[in-house]
């Protein structure tokens, strides 16, 4: 079959983590050029791929049709115009850049080129999202009026690590805060709305590593909240409408088998722990019933699939730009609440 011919920019924890499994085992891609400076790294992970130096090695490449780009946040906007003025689809990881001004840029020049530019949103695909989603949208909770999330970490200790530097794009509100973002995003909605709490609370911290948002729909109320120096973490999702309450503890661990070196081919990809199936809380009459949901499988694997669909049909890509610069503006908003202290109307 034809094959959607890839470079990779980037061979970091993201590159190597989020992308390269992906590309490198479904049917659809092949991976041509990797551009790193860690050539040994790459080799073992991926066998006889083109280690090179630069963007400009890939994008001189006339077979290579999709370039993602997974290197620090500040670098995405320069890079992905770079690449779309070459004629080259693109995946930007998130954020997708870091001013709204950059994101509209790099739309405005995908439509004029007729190429696709999509985010890697990849956490629309994690199980516990994708259960909470069909929950909500099959109405089993009724009309929902609270929905909060946490993605806290144990991380008390500051590491010599890009995303906890000073610089474009680092700290915990564009790295995790863009997920939590996005996925309300994508349930919900733009929000009326924003409150903002955004600050550094570890010791020598150089960026923001705590946020607590909220967004403000009519009479729903979404919170979004992030912590790195939390020992024991809470539920991860709490959401409660008129007719019911679910409950889930647990992450999604599709990282964690990434992580691990497996490959999202291996049978029970995504598949939750049955110690962490959420519980389903509803009312009946005067009678309160408890039911354990089990949780979706999750998939990153359909991230991919759907590029792949948007590249050779010319289906929606699976996380537009439009969709990045939205989270975006949330991000710059909910940066002007914090500052300024103040709830931000949009």
């Amino acid at each position: 079959m034809e094959k959607i011919k890839v470079g990779l920019v980037g061979y970091g924890f993201s590159g190597a983590t989020f992308h390269a499994p992906f590309i490198s085992v479904l049917e659809e891609f092949e991976l041509a050029k990797v551009v790193s400076s860690k050539k040994e790294d790459v080799k073992r992970d991926l066998g006889d791929v083109e280690v090179v130096s630069s963007l400009d090695e890939v994008l001189e490449d006339e077979s290579i049709d999709l370039v993602v780009i997974t290197t620090p946040s500040g670098m995405h906007y320069e890079m992905a115009k770079q690449s779309l003025e070459a004629g080259k689809h693109i995946i930007l990881e998130k954020p997708m850049v870091v001013k709204t001004r950059e994101a509209e840029e790099l739309i405005n020049i995908a439509n004029e080129k007729n190429l696709m530019l999509s985010v890697y949103h990849n956490r629309r695909w994690d199980n516990d999202f994708l259960t909470v989603k069909k929950l909500i949208n099959e109405g089993l909770l009724g009309e929902v009026n609270t929905y909060q999330v946490h993605f806290d970490r144990y991380r008390p200790e500051v590491r010599n690590r890009w995303r906890e530097k000073q610089g474009p794009g680092s700290g915990m509100l564009f790295d995790l805060g863009s997920h939590l973002i996005d996925q309300a995003l994508n349930l919900f909605g733009q929000p009326q709305f924003i409150s903002a709490d955004v600050f550094a609370q570890r010791v020598n911290a150089e960026t923001d590593d705590y946020f607590h948002i909220i967004l403000g729909y009519d009479k729903l109320r979404v919170i979004l909240h992030s912590g790195s120096i939390i020992p024991s973490n809470g539920p991860r999702f709490q959401v409660h409408g008129n007719k019911g309450s679910f409950i889930k503890y647990g992450i999604d661990g599709q990282e964690a088998a990434l992580k691990e070196g497996k490959k999202p081919t291996q049978q029970g990809w995504g598949e939750d722990v049955p110690q962490f199936y959420g519980k389903l809380f509803t009312v009946e009459g005067e009678k309160e019933l408890e039911e354990t949901i089990v949780t979706i499988p999750g998939s990153y694997t359909t991230y991919y699939k759907k590029i792949a669909e948007s590249i050779f049909e010319g289906k929606k890509a699976p996380v537009t730009g439009e969709e990045g610069l939205s989270v975006i503006k949330i991000i710059e908003a909910a940066l002007k609440s914090s500052e300024e202290k103040k709830v931000i109307y949009l």
